[in-house]
Parts: C-alpha cells; structure tokens; sequence
C-alpha cells in the first residue's frame, strides 16, 4: 500500500517538474522574439555582417530572359553580382528595398541569365 502511494507522489513529482521546464523554454522563446521584433527598427551594419547578413537590393525586371526579382549584391572592386532568389516573399518584392540577407546557393540550371539561383534562409529590411 505504502509502495502504490509514494510511486504515486514521486511520479507526480517528475511530471510537474517536467512541465514547469517546458514553460520555462516557451518564455525565454517569447522574450527573445519580442527583443528581436524591437531590434529590427534600428539595425546596426556590423552586427549583421558579424552576424552571417549580407546588404543587397531588390531589383525588378521585365525584360525578357531577365528573372522578374533579383537582388543585386555588392562584388569585389565596385562590381555587383545577382541573385535569383528562389523563394522571396511578397512583402519583399518593391524594386530598390534594401535587404538583409542569408542565403544557400543552388546547383541548379539558371532561371534568367544575369542570375545565380540562390534560396533565402532568412531575410529582413535594410536600412
């Protein structure tokens, strides 16, 4: 009897324990997210080149073998070279926007021939 009844409190002891951990990472998760929302208004160059971002601008096109979006970034020596990337979101897509920019190259045929295809891993508004 005395065995059932202190399983029974050692197991709902592991359990709470488990839950309030759970509830712990959620909250650290929440105010991360809400520092990085406030940080985004103000962002500092360096701290996103350290940080694995690169400057680009969004480029549109209508001409034709051109890819309707690029994002021109900067080269060596004052040259540019261009992206095509695969997966830009609408919000994105306003010739001359200045973006933030983390990206995997693709082996994959070219879509236009200025452009190298590229997938966005993640993207925010530049300044």
């Amino acid at each position: 009897m005395f065995l059932k009844i202190g399983l029974a409190i050692f197991s709902t002891l592991i359990l709470s324990c488990g839950t309030t951990e759970k509830q712990t990472q959620t909250t650290s998760t929440t105010e991360t997210t809400s520092e990085t929302t406030s940080n985004t208004e103000t962002i500092d160059p360096q701290k996103m080149m350290v940080a694995g971002y690169l400057l680009g601008t969004i480029i549109y096109s209508d001409k034709e073998g051109d890819c309707p979006y690029t994002i021109q970034m900067p080269g060596d020596k004052m040259e540019f070279y261009y992206l095509d990337p695969i997966n830009l979101e609408e919000t994105y897509k306003k010739d001359g926007q200045k973006v933030w920019i983390k990206f995997n190259g693709l082996r994959r045929m070219n879509r236009c021939d200025k452009a190298t295809p590229a997938e966005i891993t993640d993207i925010k508004k530049g300044g």
